[in-house]
């Protein structure tokens, strides 16, 4: 089962967008069966370069010659975990208005140009940032960055564009949240997981935020983080880095520096016993997820921290890493299966603390408790026996593989770089990791097993089903929604 609190909880926007999380416990291209993975054509092994311009924005290029296109985007080191109590989703809600319109443009005449232009573009709301991208012949870069660069600097609109977009906005959250039983638990599985974190609460924002949501309060959020030296511009494709650098330095480097705020830290606490919640909802079946606090990756240096992340994830390839993993055959197969599926996932990087979430549907006859206990059982089987070296080698290979295959997709490429940067990671992360994920032993894996598996870094969270109403109608796609 795809892990599914980074599509429910970590991300929303005009796109639904997974950035910076490994694919280590997802199925990917290629298998244990083809030990040498395919080799990446020799464009999309160049290494990009990294400039900073005058006021403080980062550009990063990524040359890729393979075909005359390019990705545009611009990431902020911003996102719901840089909200306040009782201002949740305004990340989310600037982006929707940061197409509202600018000096130059009236709103929505930025899409239409780039549309006019033959790309794609989009936007896209995190935890840990926000960014905006666009897909255009090569040729039509520059017109790209003279768009975006006056948006990033200029943009502004009318009280009422804000007004109407709100209730685009409060409507993106019934149809992508409150609709689906397990986002909804998920947002309450974080708010009781995360007592200080951010994290708590929810990208989207809670409902009652934003009905006191005002526009001044979007145009002070825009103000105060949309700076240069908070930005990062990434380009991708069939450029040539000094001739971006250039077009840079006109556009976005004559923007005006100004100081990014403080951030405080808002440690979370360290949990003492295991927490429990509850969600009721129509749906047609019972669900649960298990969530425990673990380390996150913080920096390739070795450390017992990032060595522990580093195992985990191995851990959650193991359990749940291809097609027949151990999760996959001991609940879900045989004739006294006890789930319909069951996955596992964890989360190594990020700028707040992260999770390894076990989660699992009941079969027909079985229970929560039932599957509860049987996800908790694997983890224990691995913390007493260990694993073998041909379940660590298939895992392995099965990264590097999709790794390679990532990178014939220069969006792909452009998408990595940008999350890497917004996390504070350098821009050979993935290949840093690869090196990492080999070393990675079976006695490294057995023993986060036995470490981090306890009640005390625990939170359950259960989804109870109540009847359908026969007479309701799916929410369609909310105007204004565009992925």
């Amino acid at each position: 089962m795809k892990h599914p609190l980074r599509h429910a909880a970590a991300a929303l926007g005009c796109a639904l967008f997974l950035a910076g999380t490994p694919a280590f416990a997802q199925n990917t291209p290629g298998s244990a069966a083809s030990p040498n993975p395919p080799t990446a054509p020799a464009d999309a092994t160049v290494q990009p370069v990294q400039f900073k311009l005058d006021n403080g924005m980062t550009l990063i290029v990524k040359p890729d010659h393979r075909a005359p296109t390019a990705v545009h985007m611009v990431w902020l080191r911003v996102g719901g975990m840089d909200e306040v109590s009782g201002s949740s989703g305004i990340a989310h809600a600037l982006e929707h208005m940061m197409f509202k319109g600018t000096k130059r443009l009236a709103p929505g005449e930025f899409s239409k140009r780039v549309a006019e232009m033959g790309g794609r573009e989009n936007a896209f709301t995190g935890r840990d940032y926000t960014g905006y991208y666009q897909q255009i012949p090569a040729n039509r870069l520059e017109d790209v960055m003279k768009l975006e660069s006056d948006r990033f600097a200029n943009n502004q609109w009318a009280d009422e564009e804000f007004r109407h977009e709100v209730e685009v906005v409060k409507e993106e959250r019934r149809w992508r949240v409150e609709d689906q039983p397990r986002a909804m638990l998920f947002e309450v599985i974080s708010a009781t997981a995360f007592i200080a974190s951010p994290y708590r609460r929810p990208v989207a924002g809670w409902m009652s935020d934003l009905d006191a949501m005002q526009p001044q309060d979007v145009r002070d959020f825009y103000r105060r983080w949309y700076v240069p030296a908070n930005a990062a511009v990434v380009v991708a494709g069939d450029v040539d880095p000094q001739q971006v650098l250039r077009l840079a330095q006109r556009y976005y480097g004559t923007i005006p520096a100004r100081p990014v705020p403080a951030r405080k830290p808002q440690a979370e606490p360290p949990q003492a016993g295991i927490r429990r919640v509850e969600h009721k909802a129509p749906a047609e079946q019972s669900y649960v997820a298990l969530s425990f606090k673990v380390p996150q990756l913080h920096s390739f240096d070795p450390s017992p921290e990032a060595d522990d992340a580093l195992a985990l994830t191995v851990l959650a390839a193991v359990l749940d890493g291809y097609s027949g993993a151990r999760i996959d055959r001991a609940l879900t197969q045989g004739p006294d299966r006890v789930a319909d599926s069951a996955g596992a996932g964890n989360g190594l990087w990020g700028r707040g603390p992260q999770l390894f979430t076990l989660d699992g549907v009941p079969a027909p006859g079985k229970t929560t408790a039932q599957v509860e206990a049987a996800l908790r059982a694997e983890v224990a089987k691995v913390a007493r026996d260990g694993v073998n070296e041909a379940e660590l080698q298939r895992v392995k290979t099965r990264w590097i593989a999709g790794q390679v295959y990532k990178r014939d997709s220069v969006f792909n490429q452009a998408q990595e770089l940008g999350s890497f940067w917004a996390q504070g990671l350098p821009l050979d992360a993935s290949d840093r990791l690869i090196e990492r994920l080999k070393g990675v032993t079976a006695q490294q894996v057995q023993a986060v097993a036995g470490k981090y598996f306890g009640d005390d870094q625990l939170t359950v969270g259960t989804l109870w089903p109540l009847p359908r109403d026969p007479n309701a109608r799916p929410r369609q796609r909310p105007a204004g929604v565009r992925d």
